[in-house]
């Protein structure tokens, strides 16, 4: 009976460390805005790619934020996200992002 109790201990702790793991890379998991920008004196446009913190990784204000003072920091404006997306759709992106993907 006690060697049972020992195994159901085992297969429960290393279900909630898989439990755990599983969690853990969930909110660790990419998130990224592709977004416009411009400079005024000489006016310059830029399209970017740019890593956010957003939990669920989805459009929000805090995200839009984040960006623009970002941007701003470096002396470029937020014209507008184009969208919010994960790893899945990184990579297509870069080409057309060029030197700023992943620059901010």
């Amino acid at each position: 009976m006690r060697g049972n109790i020992g195994g159901m201990h085992v297969r429960f702790l290393i279900g909630a460390f898989a439990a755990l793991l599983w969690s853990t890379a969930q909110v660790q998991a990419a998130c990224y805005a592709d977004y416009k920008a411009s400079r005024d004196n000489p006016l310059k446009l830029h399209y970017g790619v740019i890593r956010v913190d957003a939990t669920p990784c989805a459009m929000s204000e805090e995200v839009l934020h984040d960006v623009a003072e970002r941007l701003k920091a470096s002396g470029w404006k937020l014209l507008q996200i184009q969208s919010v997306f994960d790893d899945s759709g990184l990579e297509q992106r870069r080409e057309d992002a060029g030197q700023y993907f992943l620059r901010f």
